[in-house]
């Protein structure tokens, strides 16, 4: 007799995120939409775990079943950690993908290659019904490119070259190959791997 697979609620409303998410935990959990009637949680916390939280909370809460939130950050050590927890929105409230590249390659215009280091961050949270919790992190290291390179992805994926990608973009990567080596990918393998232990 096979074992019910874990169910969880995805915070998320991002589709882009949601696919890379669901991909992460095949044979772990099965996402379910948050519910429809929600609004967008407001994310004013100053951290990304804080954020994280509230995100989880709030669809447990609306949906009394266990779910799951992600926050990410990118952190760019020539702009003292810039844009940090404001990465999806670096250019202003609205802006597209394309917006806040454009202004962090205009922000770190003449910095040399080896002055454009960064990282991405992604810490998940799974807010179980009983109200306990599960806390993981995911990092990757890079560099931010002087140019977009590449295609595939989201985000800030055709500027970011991860240390463990040979040169490349994640934009210039299989989905595959990127989730094993993204902070996102890293973040939800540690997820799967506490969810296997605790089932």
């Amino acid at each position: 007799m096979t074992t019910p697979q874990l169910r969880l609620v995805c915070a998320s409303a991002n589709p882009d995120k949601v696919a890379e998410i669901e991909e992460l935990l095949v044979g772990i959990a099965e996402l379910e939409p948050r519910p429809a009637f929600m609004g967008e949680v407001v994310e004013d916390a100053d951290s990304l775990v804080g954020n994280a939280r509230l995100k989880a909370q709030a669809v447990r809460a609306a949906s009394g079943q266990a779910a799951v939130a992600d926050d990410t950050g990118l952190e760019v050590d020539a702009l003292g950690g810039a844009p940090g927890i404001y990465a999806a929105r670096f250019a202003g409230d609205d802006a597209t993908y394309a917006d806040n590249r454009r202004k962090l390659l205009a922000d770190l215009e003449g910095v040399r290659s080896n002055e454009r280091t960064a990282r991405f961050r992604t810490v998940v949270i799974v807010a179980w019904a009983d109200g306990s919790e599960l806390v993981v992190e995911g990092v990757c290291e890079g560099r931010i490119a002087d140019q977009e390179i590449g295609d595939a992805g989201f985000g800030y994926d055709s500027i970011f070259i991860p240390v463990d990608g040979g040169g490349r973009s994640f934009a210039e990567m299989p989905a595959e190959e990127k989730n094993n080596i993204s902070h996102r990918g890293r973040a939800f393998a540690s997820l799967a791997e506490a969810l296997r232990r605790r089932s």
